[in-house]
């Protein structure tokens, strides 16, 4: 069955967080998302909230930025999350917006290297390794965590290039695709995942794919839905985005589901009036329909 869940946008309020999470506890959601969009809300801190205000949520942090943070950083807020938390925490590392990263000086040459470096690093430190290693970006000498997660923990990535996808495949547990991947470009990128596990030699075990889905339900929906696609640029892409009533947006699902997605993860307009009302939605109306 697929997995379903839901994203809070930075685009709200910190103090908005909790109530948002009360009504995820309350009605059965799966995963509640977020986001580590700069200059808005940290990602390890809202997810640290976000897990400590409820006992059954799984909560996702999707992405974040490795050039803003040192891989041994990375790993010890991580391991942190799955210690207090086990078994609820999903964390997802990616390249950042670059002219965010420009932004805030932490912008690099190869981008794709800091991040196959950064992955190995993270998932070796999580596994409890000694780490030494001299890279272009990542450099650690004989680095161990005191407090390294009890049971093994899955590190996603983000991706949308080629060689971003292949890399996923190659040092990441799992992918996080963008609301901009429609499900032919799901199927594109499982097979260039599955480039990359075959080159790394990572044949056995799954690779789980996330994927987020632009969605908009109640009044004004498909205006809302259409204003964002055009603002990404994005109006004129086949199969992108969902506005309508539970069925629709269940229907969407399970075109993700089909074309590769083990999770989708609902992912409102910026302007969405009803945050909570949505995480209701899709956990009341859209999960008892989606079956794949």
């Amino acid at each position: 069955m697929t997995g379903l869940g839901a994203v809070l946008r930075p685009q709200l309020a910190p103090e908005r967080l909790r109530a948002v999470v009360g009504v995820a506890d309350e009605v059965g959601l799966e995963e509640l998302w977020l986001w580590e969009d700069c200059f808005r809300e940290g990602g390890i801190s809202t997810a640290a909230a976000a897990l400590a205000w409820t006992e059954r949520v799984r909560v996702g942090v999707g992405l974040l930025p490795v050039p803003l943070r040192n891989v041994a950083l990375t790993a010890m807020e991580a391991a942190a999350l799955h210690r207090m938390f086990p078994g609820r925490a999903v964390l997802g590392v990616g390249h950042g917006v670059q002219d965010w990263m420009e932004q805030v000086g932490a912008r690099v040459e190869s981008p794709v290297t800091l991040l196959r470096e950064h992955l190995l690093a993270l998932r070796s430190l999580l596994r409890g390794d000694r780490v030494t290693v001299k890279g272009r970006y990542v450099q650690l000498d004989d680095v161990a965590l005191d407090w390294p997660p009890q049971q093994a923990v899955e590190v996603f990535a983000g991706a949308t290039g080629p060689r971003s996808l292949r890399l996923t495949g190659e040092a990441a547990d799992g992918t996080v695709l963008t609301a901009n991947t429609p499900p032919d470009g799901v199927r594109r990128a499982r097979r260039l995942i599955d480039e990359g596990r075959a080159a790394a030699g990572r044949g056995d075990g799954a690779h789980k794919v996330v994927v987020y889905l632009l969605a908009a339900t109640g009044a004004g929906a498909r205006e809302r839905l259409r204003g964002e696609l055009v603002a990404e640029g994005v109006a004129d892409v086949p199969g992108l985005g969902v506005a309508g009533d539970a069925q629709a947006v269940a229907d969407a699902v399970r075109r993700l589901a089909e074309a590769g997605a083990d999770t989708v993860i609902l992912q409102p307009t910026g302007d969405e009036p009803d945050p909570e009302g949505f995480v209701r939605f899709a956990a009341e109306q859209v999960r008892p329909l989606v079956v794949v």
